[in-house]
């Protein structure tokens, strides 16, 4: 469902461009996921590097709450398969999101990748709203630490997958930034979503 980016070791966090291709969706027998607006998309298609909390020591994520949308998920681990690809969450624990284990955790400094499907053939999974979230919602992500990373939506993008931005959404950052990713941009029987929803926040505070 789409090019191969290329090995993990040559392009680094980029790799999870084919999480944006393959990953998520197989589409519901009937209705599609909301579809971001307009006004919600950001300059130059995020607003990278915003300033603000500083970073959070390392501590990997359990569970990711997206009010706005009534998201209050657990959260697994994933890696790369042997091809170099982006494991899938788990498909028979829909309501499960992923969060890319070779990444940034959740607060330090970096894009932390967190990934759930969209539908499947039963109907809405974890990440089903997620073209509904708006700038200036909060994500909230406990960690195993006891403590929450809270992040502020700053953009909510929808790109093509032939023309996915890998290196806008997975580069580096100066700063504690969340990518949340799921798919969307139209759905046909023929090739099944026809792009990815994602969400660019960056961290606001801890929360205890």
């Amino acid at each position: 469902m789409g090019a191969e980016p290329g090995s993990p070791r040559r392009l680094g966090a980029s790799v999870l461009l084919v999480l944006g291709l393959v990953l998520l969706g197989r589409g519901m027998a009937a209705g599609q996921p909301p579809q971001p607006s307009a006004a919600d998309a950001g300059p130059g298609s995020a607003m990278a590097d915003v300033p603000g909390a500083p970073p959070l020591p390392a501590s990997p994520p359990v569970r990711i709450r997206i009010p706005a949308i009534g998201v209050d998920a657990p959260l697994t681990g994933l890696g790369l398969d042997a091809a170099g690809h982006l494991a899938t969450p788990p498909t028979d624990r829909p309501g499960t999101a992923g969060w890319y284990s070779g990444g940034p955790t959740p607060g330090t400094t970096g894009p932390a990748i967190i990934a759930g499907h969209v539908d499947n053939a039963h109907g809405p999974a974890v990440f089903y709203g997620l073209g509904a979230v708006h700038t200036g919602d909060t994500v909230d992500v406990e960690r195993r630490d006891h403590r929450t990373a809270e992040f502020t939506v700053d953009a909510v993008e929808v790109y093509p997958r032939s023309d996915f931005p890998d290196r806008l959404v997975y580069g580096r950052t100066d700063n504690p930034e969340l990518r949340l990713i799921t798919c969307g941009g139209g759905y046909t029987r023929a090739t099944g979503y026809l792009g990815n929803v994602v969400v660019f926040a960056h961290l606001t505070g801890p929360d205890g």
